[in-house]
């Protein structure tokens, strides 16, 4: 009795060893695979996202000449004629209007194409009209428009050769929750929007040059929120 007391007690006890190392195997096995998991949300975290989206590269340089875009602000100057000479903006449709002068198609031209446009207008009235434009202040069709995880998002006028890193240092940099090596810069081009990625990260962090791409009027900056 007592030899088959001890045998079921040993069966007893190896049972129970069984099943606690099945469950401490279990256990590990879902440790491991959290980890993997964790990992590889990570990798796309830090840089899987986007790619099929291309790499930005430095874009062919705008023209050299500033063309009015809507929402420009203009300071024409009629010589001679201060009842003519005013301010207008750029209207949503393109169009300006001034003194003796109705719907002129402003946006896609240059300062001094529209000058020459006017007083094309203003000859009808005047003998040998002169006019002058200044652009005031620019519109958002020529602004960088920034907008996600930076310290102040925000619209800055376009400059002759503005790199992505000026417009970083204007917006304050980026965030402590910003996602950098995932931003991206939307862009018109010949009338199709186009997307390519730009790792700020890398560029802010290890100085990575090739990531310091030029932007152009009408371009935003999206910077995306990290997920973790």
């Amino acid at each position: 009795m007592r030899q088959e007391m001890e045998v079921k007690m040993s069966d007893t006890v190896t049972q129970r060893c069984a099943r606690g190392f099945r469950r401490t195997v279990a256990g590990v096995q879902t440790i491991i695979a959290c980890a993997v998991l964790v990992l590889a949300l990570a990798g796309c975290a830090s840089g899987g996202a986007g790619r099929d989206t291309p790499a930005c590269t430095d874009p062919e340089s705008a023209s050299p000449d500033y063309i009015i875009g809507a929402g420009d602000s203009l300071q024409i100057f009629v010589w001679r004629s201060p009842e003519l000479s005013t301010g207008v903006p750029v209207r949503p449709d393109g169009k300006i209007s001034i003194p003796l002068v109705e719907d002129l198609q402003a946006v896609g031209k240059t300062p001094t194409q529209l000058a020459r446009d006017i007083e094309a207008q203003l000859g009808e009235y005047l003998r040998s009209p002169e006019v002058n434009i200044i652009v005031a202040g620019p519109g958002s069709a020529n602004q960088i428009q920034v907008i996600g995880q930076v310290r102040a998002p925000q619209g800055m006028p376009y400059r002759a050769d503005l790199r992505i890193l000026d417009v970083l240092v204007a917006v304050g940099g980026l965030d402590e929750f910003a996602a950098g090596n995932r931003s991206r810069i939307i862009r018109e081009v010949n009338g199709e929007t186009t997307e390519c990625r730009v790792r700020l990260t890398d560029l802010v962090e290890d100085g990575d040059l090739s990531q310091n791409v030029k932007v152009l009027p009408g371009d935003v900056v999206v910077v995306p929120e990290s997920r973790f």
